[in-house]
Order: C-alpha cells, then sequence, then structure tokens
C-alpha cells in the first residue's frame, strides 16, 4: 500500500524546505535508510531517510522548489500502484481560482482566458496563466524576468516554453528621462533564501516584542593580547581572541545568574547550565552553533568546537542539536574592523554581546597627587 512522505520539521523555525537535490528518482527502488533527498531548511542541509522499502512512485517537487511543512513530498508504494487520488488528497493547489468562465475541459494552450485568477489582477503581481505559473514553477524560472505575449503583458505557456536565459545574469531596466542610455538604470530581483526569511522574521519578532536596551563600555584589552601570544605558543589549537571572550562571558555568567536566563513568556528560566551560542556568517545569513557547558571547558577546547562549528556552518552540514539550547549569544565584528554595533537579542537569551575590534589607543590614567 502506497504511504505518503510529508515534508517534515526540521528545525523549531523551519516552516518551508527547499530541494537541494534528489537521490531517488521516481520508479526507483527505495529501501528503509536509503536517502531519498536532501532537504535545505532555514539553518542547514539535511539527508531525508526513507523509512519505507518500495518505489518511488511520486515528487511532490524539483529540485531547487520550495514546500511548506506538511506539504506533500513524496509517495513509495508497489510498482504500478495509482496514486492519483493520494495526490489530490494531499496536494495544496498552487492556484487560487475566482471566477470560471467554462465548464468545458480545454487545455491551457497558453492564450485560454477562462479563468482569473489573484496573481492576473491584483496589484502589482505578475499576470500570469496558471499552466505558464506552474511550468515555470517546475523549471525554477522566476516570472520577473519573463516577456508575456498575452493580452496586457500576461505570460502564457508558449512565453515559459520559449524562454532562453542568457549566458549573463538577466537584468532589468529602467530608462532614466533625460539621461543617454550608457546611464540606464539597472537592478536584479534574486529570490530570498529560506534562511533570510527566518532571520529576517526571527529578528523582527524579537526586535518588536522583547524590550532591548544597549550598554556599551570599552574595555583594556592589553593583558587578553599577552595572554593570547603567550597561549599560542603553548597551545596545540591556535586560540582566538573570540574564544577567549567565550570563556570569559561563561566565567561571567557563573558570577551573575540573573543574566543566564531566558524569557518563555509566561515564566523566566534561570538556566544552571551555560551554553554560548557563537554567530557565525555564512554565505546565506547567519548561522548561532552553540558552545555547551562552556564554563566547563578549556580554551582549547572551545576554540576546537568553535573551528568544527564554522566548518560545518560552511557547509551547510549543522544539525538541530548544534544550533539549539543557547542561554546566551556572542556576536563579534571586531575581525572586520567594526568599532561597534547593535546587536538584536537572539531568543530566548535574555540578552545578547556584540564585539568590536581591537585598538591601540592613548590611555589616561591617574596615579594620584
Amino acid at each position: 500500500m502506497a504511504e505518503v512522505i510529508l515534508m517534515p520539521r526540521l528545525s523549531d523555525t523551519m516552516t518551508e524546505g527547499v530541494i537541494a537535490a534528489w537521490h531517488k528518482n521516481v520508479g526507483d527502488v527505495v529501501k528503509k535508510g536509503d536517502i531519498l533527498a536532501e532537504i535545505e531548511t532555514d539553518k542547514a542541509t539535511m539527508d531525508l531517510e526513507s523509512y519505507k522499502d518500495g518505489i518511488l512512485l511520486y515528487v511532490g517537487a524539483p529540485k531547487g522548489k520550495a514546500l511548506a511543512v506538511n506539504d506533500l513530498l513524496a509517495i513509495i508504494g508497489e510498482a504500478n500502484e495509482n496514486v492519483d487520488m493520494l495526490v489530490q488528497t494531499h496536494q495544496t493547489p498552487t492556484v487560487e481560482i475566482k471566477e470560471v468562465k467554462s465548464t468545458a475541459n480545454t487545455p491551457d494552450d497558453g492564450h485560454s482566458t477562462t479563468s482569473t485568477t489573484h496573481s492576473t489582477t491584483d496589484g502589482d503581481r505578475i499576470k500570469a496563466s496558471p499552466l505558464a505559473r506552474k511550468i515555470a514553477s517546475e523549471k525554477g524560472i522566476s516570472l520577473n524576468i519573463i516577456q508575456g505575449s498575452g493580452d496586457s503583458g500576461r505570460i502564457v505557456k508558449k512565453d515559459v516554453d520559449t524562454f532562453a536565459p542568457s549566458s549573463e545574469k538577466t537584468m532589468e531596466t529602467k530608462k532614466v528621462s533625460g539621461v543617454s542610455d550608457v546611464f540606464t538604470e539597472r537592478f536584479e530581483d534574486v529570490p530570498i533564501s529560506s534562511m533570510r526569511k527566518t532571520i529576517a522574521r526571527r529578528l523582527s519578532e524579537s526586535k518588536f516584542t522583547a524590550p532591548h536596551f544597549y550598554l556599551t563600555v570599552t574595555i583594556n584589552m592589553d593583558k587578553v593580547v599577552e595572554s593570547r601570544s603567550k597561549l599560542n605558543n603553548i597551545s596545540s589549537v591556535k586560540i582566538s581572541f573570540n574564544d577567549m571572550v567565550i570563556k570569559a562571558v561563561a566565567t561571567a555568567l557563573q558570577k551573575h545568574p540573573a543574566v543566564n536566563t531566558s524569557w518563555l513568556g509566561d515564566v523566566i528560566r534561570y538556566n544552571h547550565h551555560i551554553h554560548i551560542g557563537v554567530a557565525i556568517a555564512v554565505e546565506d545569513g547567519l548561522l548561532v552553533p552553540v558552545v555547551r557547558f562552556a564554563n566547563t571547558k578549556s580554551l582549547s577546547q572551545i576554540a576546537t568546537e568553535v573551528k568544527a562549528f564554522a566548518q560545518k556552518a560552511k557547509d551547510k552540514k549543522l544539525q538541530p542539536a548544534d544550533w539549539e539550547g543557547n542561554t546566551f549569544t556572542i556576536s563579534n565584528l571586531g575581525m572586520f574592523g567594526i568599532d561597534d554595533f547593535t546587536a538584536i537579542i537572539n531568543p530566548p537569551d535574555a540578552c545578547i554581546l556584540a564585539i568590536g575590534a581591537i585598538h591601540e589607543k592613548p590611555i589616561v590614567k591617574f596615579v594620584g597627587w
């Protein structure tokens, strides 16, 4: 009997997943434990294993397309099994019909106007036939870069079928009145990744739901600079200033447990363990893996762990256990020459520490009269 596989929730903040790759094609034999696909979430790319033996009968989306959590991802069953009813039951309609002017089952030839959708008439949304939208979605082509040949510039089937992107990035152009074509305005619309969508949503929620106030202090780092140089002469692992900040913060949280708290809506959780989230920049945004029990670890242990996290983040191999459970977060932009910046609290932490650059500056010391 055929079994439906829905898009799983692979992280606590995941609302949709992008098919990064299919490891099985429709018609392939699948065994329990086989990797079906790679799913890109808002934080990492994760393998999806099959939990059933059978034949892959249906896939809900091609490579590169996003599916919402619990949308139909795949169907596994017996050879030649009819799954049409299962697909109709679980598949979410991609086009909302406002008005139907014909009851005939006439296929869309690319110029059909028998149905009107919200997307063809509402505001600034792109005008396109339902079939054109479906084909463009399957091919991974943005409707923004297709010129429509239908009524009022409506995109139809043949426009998508004949669309051939140039070898260079497709740009939108806008001529400026009274200015030579040499100075034509150009821009490019790039789809937002799942990670960036989630970062924008979570930071907006944090900024406007958690009261923020900011404190800034300048610290003399002479002894830290001196100590790091000596430590790296004997350590098997190169220790960074960021590693030393993590250790210092963990020690400070032991002395000030009221800061090591989590806001949970109805209660404030006082954490008796210290898990430090470390913000790591990647191409698509920001990830925050967690150094657990940081107060119990040596500088070399922290350095090794953070380096491993940075590589996993770059390779999109971080797992949910790597980024969950932080009780305090550190964001360091000092290595980029940033003097100071305003960080946004990483929920459910009570606060976040923003670290700027180290500079040599003259210091005035009062030694008495």
